[in-house]
């Protein structure tokens, strides 16, 4: 019997369930606790290691309220489907040390010239 080749496209997956998952703030445990498997198991995912079942990836879809879809397609696809619900994420930009902590961070600063500097700092340093 033929054994199985990775996909590329399991990989993105992945890297989408960990992206909403952190979006949403939640932890590895959290989740495994409401589909019913371990945090080790939803890490598995995350990484890519294991494969998520068709059912499973429904359920997890359900449980962040997001359609299926989100986890396939082209970014530029993805996008236009899910424009409504206003969840359309930077995956790769999520997938960075610290990226989720100071995305919550700005989101929490109510005066809009503090997070118009903050901006325009951070913008400065990754040019410099």
């Amino acid at each position: 019997m033929a054994r199985r080749g990775h996909d590329p496209r399991d990989a993105d997956i992945a890297k989408r369930l960990r992206a909403l998952r952190l979006q949403r703030g939640w932890s590895q445990a959290d989740l495994g606790n409401v589909l019913g498997v371990s945090f080790q198991q939803v890490q598995k995912y995350e990484r890519g290691t294991n494969r998520i079942a068709a059912g499973r990836l429904a359920r997890i879809a359900e449980t962040l309220e997001v359609p299926v879809v989100f986890f396939y397609g082209d970014d530029k696809e993805r996008r236009s489907e899910l424009n409504s619900s206003s969840i359309a994420i930077e995956f790769d930009f999520l997938q960075t040390d610290g990226a989720m902590r100071l995305a919550r961070a700005y989101a929490q600063i109510d005066d809009a010239g503090v997070r118009l500097s903050l901006l325009r700092l951070a913008e400065c340093l990754a040019d410099g």
